[in-house]
């Protein structure tokens, strides 16, 4: 249970960080989308290891598989099948960890709740996972573009008291992708690699903030109560490994504010659109988007495994020592930006399908 994600645009995610493969199985795809092994891959080359000094120097290529429900280039609106080979596996890193837990990680809990569990680099638990919803999410990608001209950026905000200065509607992903740690801030992306550079050689790990941007969203997705925009964009931030928080426009910042500092007043523009003068809603107002950028932010922890030595106990629960070994990212937030992308743009797709359905007939 727990691997499915979506209501109209639905996906399942399978394997394990240290097994054969990972990979994403997407139901409700619209038929005669193009789509191309290579535009995935665009994205899955976003998220793998190896990519730079200040991620897990684990070596995997991540090459995508497409098993099924595209042919001659089109989607046939049949399930599509997803799959990334694991290469680069060192089973023998968590040799240690067979009795040991490793503190603030799954083993424990996955423990507690199913009395066996992959030690070998955390199995389900591990950002691996990540992969069939990065994939997934360049096909959700393709079809908010396609049909709504939608365009998704995310970006590293702040790592530490590290804090970029960014403009969320007018940012780029080429300004994004212009430094290894995705921040488009370029004098404060250069502290922030020195300050990964410094943590992980002391064999420690550092956390941060993602934002998000995603401009061009129509008015009128997402549904009243329990299906409200935010609320699904929250639980797709924070199904995502190691996240801690979520913010939607002025977040916890905006109860600082008195409502009338807070509320976003309404015009008309030039073309008679109404619109807001601000956008401390973050393009949701009552579960329900508005037409203006949809402004969201995750707080990610630092990384749970660390080669410090910590205090821990094993399975049987003598105390005991720990420090990892394995190949780790000292900071996940530079990975985190095409995950946190993806989540986003799933959420929108599936509440964009959902729509059309239902409010679009007449």
């Amino acid at each position: 249970m727990g691997n499915t994600f979506g209501h109209l645009f639905r996906i399942t995610t399978f394997g394990e960080s240290h097994g054969g493969g990972v990979g994403v199985v997407i139901d409700g795809c619209p038929p005669r989308l193009a789509i191309t092994p290579e535009e995935i891959q665009a994205e899955l080359d976003r998220r793998r290891p190896g990519q730079s000094k200040i991620t897990t120097p684990r070596k995997e290529s991540d090459r995508c598989e497409i098993l099924s429900g595209v042919f001659q280039g089109q989607t046939l609106g049949t399930p599509i099948a997803i799959m990334v080979r694991n290469q680069d596996t060192r089973p023998q890193d968590y040799d240690d960890m067979v009795q040991k837990y490793r503190p603030s990680h799954a083993d424990a809990t996955y423990d507690a709740k199913y009395g066996i569990r992959n030690y070998q680099g955390g199995g389900r638990s591990s950002a691996r996972e990540t992969i069939g919803r990065v994939a997934a999410g360049a096909i959700a990608k393709k079809i908010l573009h396609q049909v709504a001209g939608v365009e998704i950026v995310g970006y590293v905000q702040r790592i530490q008291d590290l804090e970029a200065v960014v403009d969320p509607a007018t940012v780029t992903l080429e300004q994004v992708e212009s430094n290894i740690v995705r921040c488009p801030d370029g004098a404060m992306a250069d502290r922030m690699v020195a300050l990964v550079e410094q943590i992980r050689d002391e064999g420690d790990s550092i956390g941060g903030v993602v934002e998000c941007v995603a401009r061009g969203v129509p008015k009128g997705l997402g549904s009243p109560v329990f299906d409200k925009l935010e609320a699904d964009l929250a639980k797709g931030i924070m199904s995502l490994p190691a996240s801690k928080g979520f913010e939607v426009g002025s977040g916890f910042g905006g109860t600082r504010l008195k409502g009338s500092e807070h509320n976003d007043e309404f015009y008309v523009d030039a073309q008679g659109e109404i619109r807001t003068r601000t956008n401390r809603s973050g393009g949701t107002q009552g579960g329900i988007s508005n037409g203006e950028n949809i402004i969201i932010r995750a707080a990610f922890k630092p990384t749970a495994t660390i080669r410090k030595e910590q205090r821990t106990v094993t399975q049987g629960g003598e105390e005991t020592l720990l420090a990892a070994k394995g190949r780790h990212d000292p900071c996940v937030l530079p990975r985190a930006v095409p995950m946190v992308e993806a989540m986003v743009a799933l959420v929108l797709c599936d509440h964009l399908l959902r729509h059309h359905g239902q409010c679009q007939l007449f």
